[in-house]
């Protein structure tokens, strides 16, 4: 595939933010951005997004692409081209988008699914287990006496991702009446006036039809005398201690960032079963060389997996394949700030993610979820 045209533009994520979008050869890219954002995060864009989309629309690209690997070609050209000795400073949002629309020519010029671009030797596609936010808190929550924990997350245990779609919905739906919810946040999940442990209550009331995980973001309440709650305040063993605890009276599957993103021996203290996933997200951000980090002090044994925090997705299948031959489970992840772009979808299909978070309502979170329907559709 020749490459005629590019074209990069800024357009609004569901924030009302500005981001990137590139178009190649007519097909369309774009790249959302976070609000939490883990320290050792890759920058989104080199010196400004202005900076970048000047960069790619005067690129120029000498050869022919015609599969996934051959990015590993366009990323020596920006090394080249930016003199930087790794292409992901070039910024992991401009970058990300620039890859994205790239293989989406090629599946366009193919008449080919963009999964099949990013995988085509698999032979049984497994559609992921979606996890969706239904109760804010945090940083992405405005309410007055709001829990600490930034999300609680509903995992279906329905066959399918349609049948699991309609479970997320359906208490979606219900929650706003028992939570009395009127204004959703960021991600389309309920803000609350409420402790952790109320909403935690509420969402046992649905343990028959789904599991129950909980987003701690902890470095966003971490500070140097310990984790601050609304009534307390934790040091780090007694944070480890209180994370254990709720692990068991709950019966939680998934516990994302429980403590302060440079506590990788903390982690390990945390308890790991076969029954429950304990997750690095701030702790790993999306880097192969923290997740091997976390992996050597056995602080993880999962791990949320966003492109843009990364930007190359040529090191993004790596993570993957390090991450199947270490038995550590894969959730591939929106951001706050989302686009209509559908692609994660097709990523999570292509790369085998064992599980795609993506929120639940609004029709940025909404359109991942129908392209997954739709996948599984050509598939069964």
């Amino acid at each position: 595939m020749l490459i005629k045209s590019f074209k990069a533009r800024k357009i609004k994520d569901s924030r009302g933010e500005e981001t990137i979008e590139v178009s190649v050869n007519g097909c369309k890219a774009s790249s959302p951005s976070g609000k939490s954002k883990g320290k050792y995060e890759t920058p989104s864009y080199y010196k400004s997004l202005e900076w970048n989309i000047s960069a790619i629309n005067k690129l120029e690209i000498p050869f022919s692409i015609k599969s996934f690997e051959d990015l590993s070609k366009i990323e020596k050209l920006i090394e080249k081209k930016f003199k930087n000795k790794d292409a992901k400073k070039f910024g992991a949002n401009a970058l990300f988008a620039l890859e994205s629309a790239i293989l989406k020519s090629i599946a366009k010029s193919e008449k080919k699914e963009l999964w099949q671009i990013i995988n085509p030797k698999v032979r049984r596609l497994k559609i992921p287990i979606p996890i969706g936010n239904v109760v804010g808190g945090g940083v992405h929550s405005y309410s007055e006496n709001k829990p600490v924990f930034q999300e609680f997350l509903l995992i279906p245990k329905g066959k399918g991702i349609r049948e699991n779609v309609n479970i997320m919905q359906l208490i979606h739906k219900k929650l706003k009446k028992i939570l009395k919810g009127e204004k959703l946040n960021d991600e389309g999940a309920w803000e609350a006036s409420s402790d952790e442990e109320k909403i935690l209550e509420k969402l046992k009331k649905f343990k028959n039809k789904i599991n129950i995980g909980v987003d701690i973001a902890a470095s966003t309440f971490y500070r140097k005398k310990g984790y601050e709650y609304n009534d307390k305040t934790l040091s780090p063993d007694e944070q480890i201690d209180y994370i254990n605890e709720i692990i068991k009276k709950y019966g939680l599957l998934y516990i994302e960032d429980p403590l302060q993103e440079e506590d990788f021996s903390g982690f390990s203290k945390i308890n790991k079963s076969s029954q429950h996933l304990i997750i690095g997200d701030d702790l790993t951000v999306t880097h192969i060389e923290r997740i091997k980090k976390a992996l050597k002090f056995r602080a993880i044994n999962a791990l949320i997996i966003k492109p843009n925090q990364n930007g190359s997705l040529m090191e993004l299948k790596k993570i993957f394949d390090f991450c199947r031959k270490n038995r550590i489970k894969t959730i591939i992840s929106h951001r706050s700030g989302e686009t209509m772009d559908d692609a994660l979808a097709d990523y999570a299909v292509g790369f085998q993610a064992d599980f795609i978070k993506c929120g639940i309502a609004t029709k940025w979170r909404f359109v991942k979820l129908k392209r997954l329907i739709d996948i599984e559709k050509r598939l069964i």
